[in-house]
């Protein structure tokens, strides 16, 4: 079963969904030529802790870190470490945290300085299928509509949807139902309804969808080495439609 969540549980989502985007702006500010993805992890986790909230990856399942840090062809879940940012790369950078017990989860994928036109492209579909997978998620639709827009998207581009990693529902765990995959049919799956809340994130490379698994047991990388991009927002199913969470809410004074 999905759960559905009350306004007030999307509310407690909200704050650690906002405190992700938060965090996603700081290491993008960091993003530079020299820095290393275990500087970039040291300070997530510094500013994620200082808000009272608690870094929802680090000890998952044994996972190492704060941030997932994936670099050009890797994928996804890279741990982060010595290796310095360089330009010309992107950066796939995947965050969860947990405040009064509830989860936000989301990724962009960064620039390090000027790279080429195809990764700028692979950027640019890989964000509008984002787009078009949260426009699917309405009451009424099945779970499979959001897989299918999203992959519609990319095979207009001509790029590989990653298959074998799915986005999920989100709450009071940081994977709860259901499976959101990147492409089928949207006859398929559960119905969506209004107070479902779910991690909807494409994977999109530039050649193939197959991807290899890491001998270190996290991380994922395109089969045929070519680039990846990721990018992750939490929404909200509400009866008007869909409501991204993963954003930093600007309160006016005066």
């Amino acid at each position: 079963m999905i759960p559905i969540r009350t306004n007030d549980e999307i509310e407690k989502i909200r704050r650690a969904a906002e405190l992700v985007a938060r965090t996603l702006d700081l290491v993008e500010d960091m993003a530079e030529p020299g820095v290393t993805t275990a500087a970039l992890d040291r300070e997530a986790q510094k500013f994620i802790e200082s808000e009272g909230a608690r870094p929802a990856f680090l000890g998952y399942r044994g996972f190492p870190a704060t941030l997932c840090v994936s670099i050009d062809d890797e994928v996804v879940h890279g741990i982060p470490g010595d290796r310095e940012l360089s330009v010309g790369m992107i950066v796939s950078v995947d965050v969860g945290t947990v405040i009064d017990d509830y989860y936000g989860d989301g990724a962009r994928t960064m620039a390090v300085g000027a790279v080429s036109a195809d990764a700028k492209r692979l950027m640019r579909v890989t964000q509008d299928a984002l787009a078009a997978g949260i426009r699917a998620a309405i009451p009424g639709n099945r779970v499979g509509a959001i897989g299918a827009a999203v992959s519609a998207v990319a095979e207009a581009a001509g790029v590989g949807v990653v298959r074998a990693l799915t986005g999920h529902g989100i709450g009071a765990q940081m994977h709860e139902p259901p499976q959101i995959p990147n492409f089928g049919s949207p006859k398929e799956g559960e119905q969506i309804e209004a107070g479902m809340v779910f991690a909807i994130e494409p994977m999109l490379n530039q050649g193939d969808h197959e991807v290899d698994f890491g001998s270190d047991g996290w991380t994922v990388r395109t089969k045929d080495g070519s680039l990846s991009a990721h990018f992750e927002h939490t929404v909200a199913v509400r009866a008007e439609g869909p409501e991204i969470l993963t954003r930093v809410v600007h309160v006016a004074h005066g």
